[in-house]
Order: C-alpha cells, then structure tokens, then sequence
C-alpha cells in the first residue's frame, strides 16, 4: 500500500501544481477551487489512503457503489462525499442523507423526488443543475443549447430553484471533449451569462450561482468561465 499512498501524493501535488496555474491565469485564488476526487471503482482502502494524502472531498458515479464505501470509510472526519453521477429514479430514496452536495440533478422529475426524500431526511440536499450546453447526445441535463430551447428551459429550471427542500448552488455543464480551448471556455461562458443571469428575474427569492466543471486536461479551458460558486475540477485517482 506505501507504493499506492506515494503515488496519490505524488498525483496530488501535480493535480494541485496545475490548479494554481490555472487559477493564477483567470486571476483567481487557489485555494477557492474545489477538487474533487472521483473514486468510483477504488476501494475504501484507496480512498483512505487518498484522505492521508490530504483530499476531504470524494466523488460518486452510482449510488448502489457508493453507499457501501460511505459506511466502511464512517470514522474519517471532514470527509465530505459528492453524488456526480447520473441518478435512476428507483435509487433517489438513498441520496439525500449521505451527500454534501448533487452535482448531477439533470431533470425536473429526479429534482422533485430529491425535493421529497430531502423533507423526510430532514434536510436541504445542496444541489447543481446540470445543462446541456454543447447539445451533444450523448450529455445529460436540460437542453440549453439552441435560443429556442433556454426560455421553456429556463421556467422550468426556475421551478426546481423554489423547491423547499433543495438548495440550489448553482447549474453545471460539460464542455465536449475537445482540444479547441476556446469552444470549451464559450460553453462554460454561455451557462453563465445565458442561465445562471437569467434565473434570478424568475426564481428572485433565491439566489443562484454557477458551477464551472471540468476534468482532467479540461480544467484549464473551465477556469475563466466565472460565477459564484468555486469551480470544480473533478480528478480520478488513478
């Protein structure tokens, strides 16, 4: 296990080295982006060597993974875990008590079931709204990419922002996967000041932020997309 904790350090520092100089470019603070790292298909045994290293915040594809790692991995303090995957209806139920934070609310029908099981855990789960920006078929999220499609889009996002029991940090996009920086950055650029600016004149009770989410090589193309809540950069592991 010393060669697998030398090697998440090792990939830390390197994760954190290109952060800082991604942030240092779009004249931001370091220490305001959030990693996460994503663990699906590491043990807990990995995961624990990952909180040695220093990371608090974990992400989760599927709940049915999740749930058991979350239990094995309870005496850890700090841990903060992050549901990033696409979430089935039928597996709602179980989300709401062990997140910090649902980075991947994609429609209208898992926000309110959420909304519920939320209310019966006693809580307000923090949520993202995932949009689909690019247009690409192979995304999840409410379509934004064309004008016609923002307006009805919009309404109904608002709708979901007024949710008692989901509290809204902000919407999330990814960008097509692509070498073209400047495609990705109008991606995140447009989720900014096309949905995040228009849903307070529909939802002014709450406010709404802007997640700007990337991966690996992406980072540097998210970083200059702006908004309120810290941006992502979700790192596996390995």
């Amino acid at each position: 296990m010393e060669h697998g904790a030398a090697a998440i350090r090792a990939n830390l520092e390197r994760v954190q080295e290109r952060i800082a100089r991604a942030a240092q470019r779009a004249g931001r603070d370091p220490a305001d982006v959030l990693l996460v790292a994503v663990t699906k298909g590491q043990s807990p045994e990995v995961v624990r060597l990952a909180y040695e290293a220093g990371l608090r915040d974990f992400g989760e594809n599927r709940v049915e993974e999740a749930l058991p790692k979350i239990a094995a991995l309870t005496d850890l303090e700090d841990v903060r875990w992050h549901m990033i995957g696409h979430i089935q209806s039928r597996k709602a139920r179980a989300v709401p008590q062990p997140f910090a934070l649902v980075h991947s609310v994609d429609r209208e029908k898992i926000a309110r079931l959420l909304d519920r099981f939320a209310a019966e855990a006693g809580r307000r789960l923090p949520v993202l709204l995932e949009c689909n920006v690019s247009g690409e078929a192979s995304k999840e999220g409410w379509r934004l990419n064309d004008a016609a499609s923002w307006e009805s889009a919009l309404e109904t996002l608002a709708g979901v922002v007024s949710l008692a029991h989901l509290h809204v940090r902000g919407l999330m996009t990814m960008a097509p996967w692509t070498a073209d920086m400047e495609q990705v950055r109008g991606t995140f650029r447009r989720l900014r000041v096309e949905g995040a600016a228009g849903l307070p004149g529909r939802a002014p009770a709450r406010g709404v932020g802007d997640a700007v989410h990337g991966d690996d090589g992406r980072f540097r193309g998210g970083d200059r997309g702006g908004g309120d809540l810290p941006p992502h950069r979700e790192s596996d592991l390995r």
